[in-house]
């Protein structure tokens, strides 16, 4: 049976200090512990520094702040060698996922945990087929927008032990997340497969001119009073990046419809992706 490190004067790792990886460092740091983040890209680091001392200033937690160090990837042995936990959050590419975990699977003590912090892709499509010394302690932790939106989703392996899920639920809670447990292996976690309904019957029903962007988000709006509609939420998140998250459900699930990804094809392929092309459903300035 895998043996969980105690957590005391351990140091949480996050492999990639883009926006997600940034932001979990701030909310792992939150009650006074280390955190090492690890990028390639030395800029990416510093600039990461400086965007943590902006949620710093403006939180009005009156936690003690833990110390958060920067780290190369070239250092990551070095970066992960204290950690009772480690988080990938790589790019959104499956082949890099896979290749990412089993570095740290390499690096990482025994009894640390590894987590991914993947959108689209379970743990255990990330895990399959690979030779790992300790298949037990990977597990998903996925976030969206901390802080502002504190929910993150656990989620097991078809091998994860269960006492894994317990310590990632507590600690979780204890770090100002709102935990979810996912109690079953599922494409999407809970929140993003309600939410992937919605995007495909808003793209469907554009594909089909049934109404035009606005009136879409306007009643949406209306009725759920919601500040963001569908469209301009998937305008946020990149119609490239919807694009490829639809594309792995329809590999992953039988009988969804093609038109909203002929839709989101057409749009990306005239460089529409919405807010960081400048133009997608919507124009932005």
């Amino acid at each position: 049976m895998t043996t969980i490190f105690s957590i005391d004067s351990r140091s949480v790792a996050i492999l990639g200090a883009g926006t997600q990886g940034r932001r979990l460092a701030f909310m792992w740091s939150s009650q006074g512990g280390t955190v090492n983040l690890i990028d390639v890209n030395p800029q990416q680091l510093q600039e990461s520094r400086a965007y943590i001392s902006g949620l710093i200033k403006a939180s009005s937690s009156n936690h003690k702040r833990g110390e958060i160090r920067l780290f190369l990837a070239t250092e990551l042995e070095q970066a992960c060698k204290n950690a009772w936990l480690i988080v990938e959050c790589v790019p959104e590419k499956l082949a890099l996922k896979r290749k990412t975990v089993v570095e740290l699977d390499k690096c990482a003590p025994l009894g640390t945990i590894i987590a991914s912090n993947s959108s689209s892709y379970t743990i255990d499509d990330i895990i399959d087929g690979l030779e790992l010394k300790e298949p037990a302690r990977t597990l998903s932790a996925h976030s969206y927008w901390p802080p502002e939106t504190p929910a993150i989703e656990i989620m097991a392996s078809k091998h994860t032990q269960p006492d894994f899920i317990k310590v990632m639920m507590e600690q979780c809670r204890s770090h100002g997340f709102s935990p979810y447990h996912v109690r079953n292996g599922s494409t999407g976690y809970i929140y993003n497969r309600i939410w992937a309904a919605i995007k495909r019957e808003t793209l469907l029903a554009l594909s089909e001119g049934v109404a035009s962007p606005a009136e879409i988000d306007g009643i949406f709006k209306d009725v759920l009073k919601t500040p963001k509609g569908p469209c301009e939420l998937m305008d946020v998140v990149g119609l490239d990046v919807v694009l490829d998250i639809e594309e792995h459900y329809a590999y992953k699930r039988i009988g969804i419809p093609e038109e909203p990804r002929e839709l989101l094809r057409e749009m990306v392929g005239k460089d529409l992706l919405g807010v960081k092309s400048g133009k997608g459903f919507y124009e932005y300035r």
